[in-house]
């Protein structure tokens, strides 16, 4: 009972702070609801980025890697830190200095309409049947096995107990997503990520404690270290889940495009209220991500040295330590602040479809000639439309191996197409629209290709095995490297071939202040040095 006390508590003070915060802000111009008027200070932005990221497919699912994997699974928070030092320094003000909204408007901009609502098109279908859903089954899987519900509730049939949890947080993220715009995302976003901070470190205090039976932090450490060395090596093996090599193909792009165009994170850093705004949210975010392993990694690990012999699977490693190890009020503040994190993921995903679908499909083909009224209730009513759908596909991802491991695969089909266009875009003049399209057409055909369709099928023991490209022929991260190639060679010929009539030549709108953080450069470079050190503190070739 004081579990879900302490839940019910936490979660209401936060949405009681996001209101008051929030309740004199103006949602009925376009900048207002879609960017928060493009008021952000850095630590809201810092706040709001690392917990749009770290939702329950981070917490359960890396966590649940950590578990299954080792140290090696840190690729995904220490090197993201590279990804966001080029955010700030490269990308960030290029997107700032047209005044977008969207990552497809600056595909607009520059190549052409066409190829935007392509773009547009690409991220509503990913985030409706990839990312949302995935946010919903995470979610409710970490919950009920952190709050033990079925205990609670009495309901005897997982599936159900799955698709209650599932229809709760869908119902909640939509109310803020929906009805309170970006800045009301942006808020409650940084409320829960202190809470998520303490709590992860937390989680990790109290489960090393475990291992040692009480004895320290650093004697639980210890022992982990002396029962399975090989799983705290920052460099994974070939045989690996994540080779050493693969850091320079896949892993590097999928870690640009998530930091760098992802539409659903970068979304509140277009709302920043000066490119120095914009770029200290940024960096101070590449800092904590530096963090990240002691409640994104540690935990798995520390979940392997109790529970490896107990048969639990990898995706419930998390929320079993939760409830083992914390105390019954820490219990529900966590599970309070995990609640945050799921709502944080799926109502910013959802504020980016409303805004892609509004700004890209609504106004541009469906009304042109809408009010700003009607602008901001298109994207309402869609948003609820997807909610729905996310909703009804979510329990559909039951039974896969490794939820971590199944987003990362499914992102790359459309990750990579589109980081390709909009990075040789920024760095080209005369790559034409053409070029562009038949690149995102040449991506969208190969990956999924590699992916779904064997090349062949070979008998293993008298059973019948099919070879795919992508993880028969070589590791999946080397394909994603391999297939960015192959776009950016597209793009490349074809805009040789048929170039634009003139440079592309891009201007300042002057939507904010663009003048840079005087100290963005040094701070750059402290960043990347300390993810150098961290991997070679770990690294044993």
């Amino acid at each position: 009972m004081l579990t879900i006390i302490s839940f019910i508590f936490c979660t209401t003070l936060v949405a009681i702070l996001t209101w008051l915060v929030t309740r004199k802000d103006s949602n009925t111009s376009q900048e207002g609801y879609f960017l928060g008027g493009r008021s952000l200070t850095f630590p809201i932005i810092a706040g709001s980025l690392l917990l749009t990221n770290l939702s329950t497919e981070q917490l359960v699912g890396l966590n649940g890697a950590a578990f299954q994997h080792g140290l090696q699974v840190m690729v995904w928070e220490v090197y993201a830190v590279i990804a966001l030092v080029i955010m700030a320094l490269f990308f960030l003000p290029k997107f700032l200095r047209s005044g977008i909204s969207t990552v497809p408007q600056y595909i607009e901009v520059r190549f052409d309409k066409r190829t935007r609502i392509i773009v547009d098109c690409i991220f509503l279908s990913a985030y409706a049947f990839i990312l949302l859903p995935i946010i919903l089954y995470s979610g409710a899987r970490g919950l009920s096995s952190m709050l033990d519900l079925q205990s609670i509730t009495g309901i005897e049939s997982q599936t159900t107990l799955l698709w209650s949890v599932v229809v709760m947080i869908g119902v909640i993220g939509s109310v803020y997503a929906l009805f309170g715009g970006l800045r009301a995302v942006a808020v409650s976003d940084t409320l829960n990520g202190v809470g998520l901070l303490v709590g992860g470190l937390l989680i990790a205090y109290f489960g090393l404690q475990a291992v040692s039976d009480g004895n320290g932090i650093v004697k639980g450490w210890n022992l982990m270290v002396e029962s399975s060395p090989e799983r705290f090596n920052s460099i994974g093996g070939p045989e690996d889940n994540i080779p050493f090599s693969t850091i320079f193909t896949g892993i590097t792009l999928l870690n640009l495009f998530y930091w760098c165009t992802n539409q659903q994170i970068i979304q509140r850093t277009f709302a920043a209220s000066s490119l120095e705004e914009g770029q200290k949210g940024v960096l101070l975010t590449a800092f904590l991500k530096l963090l990240g392993p002691l409640y994104l990694v540690i935990p798995g690990m520390v979940a392997f040295a109790l529970y490896s012999e107990s048969g639990i699977s990898n995706d419930e490693a998390y929320g079993t330590l939760v409830k083992s190890v914390l105390p019954a009020p820490l219990t529900g503040f966590f599970a309070a602040v995990m609640i945050g994190a799921i709502l944080s993921s799926f109502n910013s995903a959802l504020n980016s479809t409303c805004t892609l679908f509004s700004l890209g499909i609504y106004k541009e083909i469906l009304n042109k000639k809408a009010s700003e009224g009607q602008v901001i209730l298109s994207g309402k009513i869609f948003g609820l439309m997807i909610a729905i759908l996310s909703v009804l596909v979510a329990p559909m991802l039951a039974g896969q191996d490794s939820l971590f491991g199944y987003l990362q695969k499914m992102n790359g089909i459309y990750f990579i197409p589109i980081f390709a266009v909009v990075l040789v875009g920024m760095l080209t003049k005369r790559v034409s629209s053409y070029a562009a399209r038949l690149g995102l057409l040449v991506g969208f055909t190969f990956i999924p290709f590699g992916y779904f369709f064997p090349l062949e099928y070979s008998l293993v023991e008298g059973v019948e095995k099919a070879v795919y490209f992508s993880g028969g022929v070589m590791n999946d991260y080397h394909f994603l490297g391999l297939a960015f190639i192959l776009i950016v060679f597209t793009l490349l010929s074809v805009g040789k071939w048929k170039p634009r009539d003139s440079d592309f030549i891009q201007k300042d709108v002057g939507a904010v202040d663009m003048t840079p953080w005087k100290h963005r450069n040094v701070t750059g470079m402290v960043l990347v040095g300390l993810v150098i050190l961290i991997y070679a503190i770990f690294a044993d070739f």
